[in-house]
């Protein structure tokens, strides 16, 4: 039995950030058709006040799936989006957007039955992936929106993806599932918002990522550090050693490939530069 959990926690390690999350969907999913009596304690309410109630809903209605169905299209939506997400930018970056787009849409799921009562009804839930999953796609088709993907036997430009996506959420406020789809166009204006403020050179995530490195830092073990005596470190040169400034020029390095892709597109790299970008990725 240890032999195995340890296979599972090895193998959980090798994943990246997104792929965790889809596995802990798939873990979460399973649990709930066991524990069916508690799940609504981590669905969002449409009412604020009642959201105030479980504030960890704002967050964990996005773990949760109405059937097999609705997972497996969210997990692969996200799966084939964190290939192309985690190839130009960092972990932490795909996590900010992800949560982000899954809170922007929770609030605009509720501020939408509290304005309109009459158009989206009087109460309802909110679970489903779907709003964090739209922050991903539109992030990246407002990024680069002319990089080009192949759709069967020709390509597509990414904005064109984006711009059905978004034609069909706005209509689909009109059908039975009104308020998921206002979550989803929530989740679409932060990607949209947050890609535009990083092409001018702000990541408005940053905030985030801090509270997030906070809380996290909660639940690691402290680490008791004997007293040593410090020495002058003669590597270093004006206080940085030669990895701080590996690390900055690579960066540096990103940042004018990504800024090559606004412009002309992921086809205009060259192989050296796709490699780079590839590299720089997994680490």
């Amino acid at each position: 039995m240890n032999s195995f959990l340890q296979n599972i926690k090895y193998k959980f390690s090798n994943l990246n950030v997104l792929e965790k999350i889809i596995a802990i969907n798939v873990v979460i999913f399973v649990l709930g058709l066991l524990l069916k009596s508690v799940m609504h304690w981590f669905k969002l309410p449409s009412d604020f006040g009642d959201a105030l109630l479980q504030p960890w809903s704002i967050v964990t209605y996005a773990f949760l799936h109405f059937d097999i169905w609705h997972l497996l299209f969210n997990m692969l939506w996200l799966y084939f989006l964190g290939q192309m997400f985690l190839n130009l930018f960092s972990p932490k970056m795909a996590l900010n957007v992800y949560f982000l787009g899954a809170i922007c849409g929770g609030l605009l799921f509720m501020l939408g039955y509290t304005l309109l009562p009459s158009f989206f009804g009087s109460y309802s839930t909110l679970v489903g992936a779907s709003a964090a999953v739209r922050a991903l796609l539109i992030f990246l088709c407002a990024y680069m929106p002319n990089q080009e993907i192949r759709f069967f036997t020709f390509n597509l430009k990414l904005w064109y993806i984006g711009a059905a996506i978004v034609v069909l959420d706005l209509l689909g406020l009109f059908g039975a599932n009104s308020g998921g789809n206002l979550a989803h166009l929530g989740g679409a204006l932060l990607g949209y918002f947050y890609a535009k403020q990083l092409l001018k050179g702000q990541d408005i995530g940053k905030g985030f990522e801090r509270i997030m490195d906070t809380v996290s830092s909660w639940f690691k073990p402290s680490k008791k550090v004997p007293l040593k005596t410090v020495h002058k470190n003669k590597s270093k040169v004006g206080g940085y050693t030669k990895s701080d400034f590996n690390e900055f020029n690579n960066q540096k390095k990103i940042d004018v490939i990504l800024d090559k892709i606004s412009k002309s597109g992921y086809d205009s790299l060259t192989a050296e530069e796709k490699e780079f970008l590839f590299r720089a990725g997994k680490k």
